[in-house]
């Protein structure tokens, strides 16, 4: 999708010096993905385990040391 923005020369300089990418197509996305995360992680931290659906992982069965070959 092509959209027109207005970003602040300073701030698109800074972030490109801090990544070393110079596109700033590039910068945008990288941007937005990394917003998009942080706020993922914010609302799962909010959820402090809440989830009443989840259940455990399924645990890596451990294998008896009497049994242990070699």
């Amino acid at each position: 999708m092509r959209t027109t923005l207005n970003i602040d020369d300073k701030l698109i300089a800074e972030a490109s010096r801090l990544t070393g990418v110079t596109e700033k197509t590039s910068l945008v996305r990288m941007g937005l993905e990394a917003l998009v995360r942080r706020e993922a992680a914010k609302r799962l931290a909010a959820m402090g385990g809440a989830d009443t659906r989840a259940s455990a992982a399924p645990r890596k069965r451990r294998w008896n040391r009497t049994d242990r070959r070699g």
